[in-house]
């Protein structure tokens, strides 16, 4: 009886999900009405892409900007982080036409722009059930640029960017903000982030998330 129902079961037809294999980024457990994207280092793998875009602009300007403290600064508006760097180093670089240096640089590199796949994972199973908006500390037309590059602009409802918004994350400011042009309650949310400031922002819209593993800890 246990061999006969042994080969019985290797006779079925395995059906169409036992085929599937586990996501790799798991969720938090809840029914969400609407997913919010944070974009650089949570969609797109292009946080050391926008790392050398600020080394090479501030250069220009005999500006100090260590690796460590850009990372912990993820997420900060680019004007945000301008005007931090101004006070810590006595300077006085002009934010917008800074800004749009540091921009242009970093598009100049978008061919080397990867996605992370085991958050498009999410966004190719969840598309058109739900909707999708991105909430993030870069401008506009580098937030496009870059969804763009990858074929993934047209997957999103709303853009929220740097210029949308006053607080920056840790504020939950934008967060809310996305959550009022879905139109979905803020404890229907769910946001992708990879950044504890990200996090906290999420957490203080009342909003669940779920932390996207950096570089290292994904491969």
């Amino acid at each position: 009886m246990h061999f006969r129902g042994f080969f019985e079961t290797l006779k079925k037809k395995p059906t169409f999900k036992e085929f599937l294999l586990p996501m790799k980024l798991k969720l938090p457990a809840g029914s969400f009405r609407a997913y919010l994207f944070d974009c650089d280092g949570t969609i797109v793998d292009s946080m050391p892409l926008h790392y050398v875009a600020w080394k090479e602009t501030l250069a220009e300007w005999n500006c100090p900007f260590e690796e460590s403290l850009f990372y912990a600064w993820g997420g900060r508006p680019v004007t945000a982080i301008l005007t931090s760097l101004n006070q810590m180093n006595g300077l006085q670089m002009p934010l917008e036409e800074v800004a749009k240096r540091k921009e242009a640089l970093y598009c100049d590199q978008l061919v080397h722009l990867k996605a992370i796949p085991e958050v498009v994972e999410h966004i190719d199973d969840a598309h058109g059930r739900i909707p999708f908006a991105v909430v993030s500390g870069s401008r506009r037309s580098s937030v496009v640029s870059s969804l763009t590059q990858l074929d993934l602009l047209d997957k999103f409802d709303t853009l929220v960017c740097a210029e949308d918004y006053k607080n920056g994350k840790p504020a939950p400011d934008a967060f809310l903000l996305a959550a009022e042009r879905l139109g979905v309650a803020p404890a229907d949310c769910l946001v992708f982030e990879d950044t504890l400031m990200g996090i906290q922002a999420a957490t203080a819209a009342g909003m669940a998330s779920v932390l996207v593993p950096g570089p290292a800890e994904r491969n």
